[in-house]
């Protein structure tokens, strides 16, 4: 019975290891939502997803992490979206523009007409047939019409605005796209290294067991020692079979963040050490994230944009001109024909429009004040979220320093408990306790430098920095 007692004893201790080392902290918890392949609403999020590239090639593809970043920044759904986006806002904004600008006109025309001067009250006249033709009329024309408002001015000037907006917002959409494939490459190294401490740790186990096996043999030890010896080395077998099936779907997922072809099988070939993050203080990172994030300054040109649709409403109360003019040839014949022209100027002055141009200007000023509120909410939010980056930061750096300690105390302890195992002063119990202690200290040692790394990516995009600036936060370069 003390026997059972004591085998169930370290399985349960080593499953609660097991759990607390996969349990995710708050960052990575963090990570895990952004990391999503859904969008709120249950839709499918394009920063996760791609259009792939092709077709596979039969040998391994090495993917380095910079080749994994501009992949996706080429292929991935988020990016190839935001461009469409853009295009659609150039085609609005030429729509406003094709109001201020000449309207220029061919028009060419021959027809045979027959007229019936009874039908139009010509009756009556001596000498004058009431039926007049069959006779030919040749027309060619030039016309030109263009149209003067300050409203439309002001509608332009928001378009340009608009735009502006547009090609911010799909700055940010590449960082964001940057900071999800170092998100992803990273996870998937991270994966390798449990992969690979798994079979270190299985390896070790078996050794373990077949010194027990040894041990048993030469009637130094009772069974109970083998079997206590087995039951660790099949708990490792489980831990790597879980590892290698996560790190297989991370690869899955980044190559479908990426757009690597359907079936490309591929190798990452970084490692992202720890490197401590260059110094810089949080008003410094705060005054650069508001010069380069994307979405901050795709928020300031809406404000000028919502300024500029005001103003356009309210202009709607000033004169506007219409001028227009046209010239051609007319006759019967091309022969015949003679030249004419015509011009108009039209001058429209509002007086009254049933209260239109009051309630134009009362949605373009909620709208003003709304992007107002949004762009200094964002503003705010820049600086807390900074702010709780630098304290990830700092943590995670302390952790991994810790995990360091730890990792190399745990090793030292497992080469000492098999020693006493080896020299008959211990059971294997004081072994499998060390591994256990062993397998938790790895878990921390990679689960930290992934948080620390992962920090420090945030921090880029954070600044608007993820895709030309991501190498000098990871790397120190």
């Amino acid at each position: 019975m003390k026997a059972i007692a004591s085998i169930l004893t370290v399985t349960v201790i080593f499953a609660a290891c097991g759990a607390w080392a996969q349990s995710p902290g708050p960052l990575a918890q963090g990570q895990a939502r952004m990391l999503s392949s859904t969008a709120p609403g249950g839709a499918q999020n394009p920063l996760m997803a791609s259009v792939p590239s092709g077709a596979p090639t039969p040998k391994v593809l090495s993917l380095t992490l910079k080749d994994a970043v501009e992949h996706g920044l080429r292929y991935n759904l988020g990016v190839i979206l935001g461009q469409q986006s853009i295009r659609a806002v150039q085609s609005s904004r030429l729509r406003t523009l094709s109001g201020l600008l000449p309207h220029l006109n061919v028009m060419t025309s021959e027809t045979v007409q027959q007229v019936n001067l009874a039908a139009v009250g010509f009756t009556g006249f001596p000498g004058v047939k009431q039926i007049v033709g069959p006779f030919p009329v040749f027309d060619v024309r030039v016309s030109l019409s263009q149209s003067l408002s300050l409203s439309k001015l002001s509608e332009l000037r928001a378009g340009d605005e608009s735009l502006a907006a547009s090609e911010h917002s799909y700055k940010n959409t590449r960082d964001l796209v940057a900071l999800a494939c170092l998100q992803l490459y990273m996870q998937a190294v991270a994966g390798r290294s449990r992969v690979e401490a798994g079979k270190a740790q299985l390896n070790t186990a078996k050794a373990l067991h077949e010194l027990a096996i040894s041990r048993r043999s030469a009637g130094f030890v009772p069974g109970i020692e083998v079997l206590r010896a087995q039951v660790q080395m099949q708990a490792q077998q489980q831990r790597l079979l879980l590892a290698e099936n996560d790190l297989a779907k991370q690869k899955l997922a980044l190559a479908q963040a990426i757009g690597l072809p359907l079936g490309q099988e591929f190798e990452l070939a970084d490692q992202i050490p720890f490197t401590p993050l260059a110094a810089i203080t949080l008003e410094d990172a705060v005054q650069e994230a508001y010069g380069n994030r994307g979405d901050y300054q795709s928020l300031v040109a809406q404000v000028k944009a919502a300024e500029e649709s005001r103003r356009a409403a309210v202009r709607q109360r000033m004169p506007s001109l219409d001028v227009t003019a046209n010239y051609g040839d007319i006759g019967q014949h091309v022969s015949n024909s003679h030249g004419t022209f015509g011009v108009a100027a039209s001058l429209r002055i509002p007086i009254f429009q049933g209260r239109e141009t009051e309630s134009k200007i009362l949605a373009a000023d909620a709208q003003l004040e709304q992007q107002k509120a949004e762009l200094e909410s964002l503003r705010a939010r820049i600086y807390y979220e900074i702010r709780n980056v630098f304290l990830d930061l700092k943590t995670s750096e302390e952790r991994v320093m810790v995990a360091r300690s730890n990792l190399d105390l745990a090793g030292e302890q497992v080469v000492q408990a098999q020693d006493r195992f080896a020299a008959g002063v211990a059971s294997n119990i004081e072994v499998v306790q060390a591994q256990d202690a062993l397998a938790m200290a790895t878990e921390d040692h990679i689960s930290s430098q992934y948080a620390h790394n992962i920090a420090k990516a945030i921090l880029a995009e954070a600044m608007g920095l993820a895709e030309s600036g991501y190498e000098k936060f990871l790397r120190g370069k």
